[in-house]
């Protein structure tokens, strides 16, 4: 049972844990990075090897039952593996899946190794399905959008249970992709979701270029006709849907329209290793300072309670969003 630590004032139980591994990323995504780029974490600042893994063990030991990778990109730590092998050690304690966010540029040939390692649930971050676009929207030139493509395919090939492709869908710029993604569903079994843009500093958020996510279905439902509404579990921020008879699924994270902090069930440790208890919150708390400092693990469990227990019931909304201070995205992971 998921002991009080992870329970908040509001009974929400946050059995779901994301931690970044690193600020740095080989992308330069327009809704993701500043233009002017982000004064990144000194290396002795952020989370070791070790101190990933302890606290791991003991989010695991309070009830956390799934833990998601994420950065910046996790696949440019040197570690990784090995991360993902001590991860893998918990399962026997209670952990149940291990996940990765990767935007895929560098992970085909990692894959086969991190899957034996234990990873379980692989999300890739592809905002479109044009070859230019894909420049512009990462802001790098060259053949990165042939090897995304070519780590979805390995993911699907080597069986790796649950594939998703993560699209943040931005006005103007790449929502007209969204057809083209669901027809890329009719053959390709992964799970592609459409996320509604989000404010975050310095991503130029404006709400005229934020397509609600029920624009997005109609749109969708006017050429393949009716979907398939799926059932949605219980703590799943995505509205889940299928073009009948096709291979893949499709899903929409309405964060700004319809948002869904009432079944939250997730916390975040950044890479430099403060909880934050909401991705649009601004209120952190190191755990690395208590690592270092040597504190009991009591003592750390007891700063994490804290920590959720001042939890709000839901975030801002997204006007008031765009005017608080809060980490770019790449300095929070995802």
């Amino acid at each position: 049972p998921i002991s009080s630590p992870l329970v908040d004032t509001f009974n929400r139980k946050h059995n779901y844990l994301r931690i970044s591994l690193t600020e740095k990323c080989n992308l330069r995504c327009t809704y993701c990075m500043p233009a002017e780029g982000v004064p990144l974490t000194p290396k002795e600042n952020l989370l070791t090897t070790d101190e990933i893994l302890k606290l791991a063990r003991l989010f695991v030991s309070q009830g956390t039952t799934k833990i998601r990778l994420t950065g910046g990109e996790p696949t440019v730590r040197p570690d990784l593996l090995e991360i993902i092998q001590g991860l893998g050690e918990l399962k026997s304690q209670g952990l149940e899946s291990i996940g990765m966010t990767s935007n895929g540029i560098a992970l085909k040939r990692k894959l086969p190794a991190l899957k034996k390692a234990g990873l379980d649930t692989l999300n890739i971050s592809l905002d479109t399905l044009d070859r230019d676009m894909f420049g512009i929207m990462t802001r790098r030139q060259g053949n990165g959008f042939d090897k995304v493509l070519g780590a979805i395919d390995e993911a699907v090939r080597i069986n790796v249970e649950r594939v998703k492709i993560n699209c943040v869908v931005i006005r103007g710029t790449n929502d007209d992709q969204v057809l083209h993604f669901a027809g890329y569903t009719k053959d390709h079994p992964v799970n592609v979701r459409f996320i509604e843009y989000m404010p975050f500093d310095g991503n130029r958020w404006k709400s005229e270029k934020m397509v609600p996510y029920r624009e997005l279905l109609t749109r969708i439902e006017s050429i393949y006709g009716k979907l398939t509404k799926l059932t949605d579990d219980k703590n799943d921020t995505t509205k889940a849907y299928q073009v009948p008879g096709y291979q893949g699924k499709l899903g929409f994270i309405s964060s700004m329209t319809d948002h869904f902090c009432d079944t939250c069930n997730r916390l975040r440790i950044t890479a430099d290793g403060s909880i934050k208890v909401c991705l649009f919150g601004n209120s952190e708390v190191s755990l690395r300072d208590l690592l270092r400092q040597d504190q009991s693990d009591e003592k750390i469990v007891q700063v994490i309670g804290n920590a959720v227990r001042r939890k709000k019931r839901k975030h801002a909304g997204m006007f008031e969003l765009a005017k608080q201070k809060n980490r770019p995205m790449i300095l929070i992971g995802g």
